[in-house]
């Protein structure tokens, strides 16, 4: 007799299989992330490195969507809906329902689906911040290609800048660039000379400045993204928000990782899941504190200046 699986089944393996992988990248993302303030005195030159390296991979953008973008969204996507039909035993005691809340595995579950909705919030933000919002500009001007980013003033930025090798404008040079601009359109400069010159010039005014704001310009991607990490782990609400982001994603990471090695066999007996729980908890810890060290070391330790 022919027997199908049902699509449930293929559903939640798939939304399971595309969370595992989510893992992995989240390590993957908080151990970069680390090198911005874990080698004290090296001005996060191992963080540019990676941050280079995956920003210089061809087809970058196809490779974002199909290894992240697609993979979030069907965990998400599946995930909201299981969200929907979730029943809690471990709080909010009515007595018509089963209330447990002695089991640790109740209050996981619990916690799971309360940190899922924590992180739909989290995640479309920082996405939208990162990626859209503060996501460094860039044009060429002659053979070089020039990084550009709007970061807040402070005293130690301009050391730092001199170091890493990178040219600071504030809104009076910015104005005083185009007005040089203006003046030499008609000279003898190549048509495509000129062209690439009005394109630097665009980018450098893309982010309007406020009081204290300047544009970060360097001749690579990672410079720029360090710069703008720095920016924002130097603001006491991000500070807060992203620690609270990191907290809740950990959790949720290896949490489910745990409930993954036993949904696809891996993990059956007692004693193997019991073992299992212990290298959740300490990747948990170890991959949070490397997340937590990029938020609270970065600016405070590492690049104050």
């Amino acid at each position: 007799m022919n027997q199908t699986i049902p699509q449930a089944f293929l559903w939640r393996r798939l939304h399971s299989l595309a969370g595992f992988w989510l893992v992995i990248y989240l390590i993957m993302h908080l151990l970069t992330n680390s090198q911005a303030a874990l080698f004290l005195g090296d001005d996060g030159i191992g963080f540019i490195r990676s941050v280079n390296a995956i920003h210089e991979l061809p087809y970058l953008p196809l490779i974002e969507i199909a290894v992240l973008a697609v993979p979030i969204l069907i965990h998400l996507f599946w995930g909201i809906k299981y969200l929907r039909s979730a029943e809690y035993n471990s709080f909010g005691n009515t007595g018509h329902t089963p209330y447990l809340p002695e089991y640790p595995r109740n209050r996981a579950y619990t916690w799971q689906r309360i940190t899922s909705w924590l992180l739909v919030a989290g995640i479309i933000a920082h996405v939208v911040h990162m990626r859209y919002i503060e996501y460094p500009a860039s044009a060429f001007k002659g053979t070089e290609h020039s990084y550009m980013v709007r970061i807040a003033a402070d005293d130690g930025l301009y050391t730092l800048a001199e170091r890493l090798g990178v040219v600071l404008y504030d809104a009076a040079q910015i104005e005083a660039l185009k007005k040089e601009e203006i003046k030499t359109t008609h000279s003898l400069l190549a048509e495509q000379e000129q062209q690439q010159e009005r394109h630097w010039l665009a980018a450098l005014q893309k982010r309007p400045l406020k009081k204290d704001e300047l544009i970060a310009v360097a001749n690579n991607f990672g410079t720029v993204e360090l710069l703008m990490l720095r920016d924002t782990f130097k603001m006491p609400l991000m500070l807060l928000l992203y620690t609270l982001l990191v907290l809740t994603t950990c959790f949720h990471a290896f949490n489910g990782l745990w409930t993954f090695m036993i949904s696809w066999g891996v993990t059956l007996s007692a004693r193997s899941q019991q073992l299992m729980r212990f290298a959740s908890v300490f990747m948990m810890a170890a991959v949070a504190f490397c997340g937590l060290s990029a938020i609270w070391l970065t600016y405070w330790i590492n690049l104050k200046q």
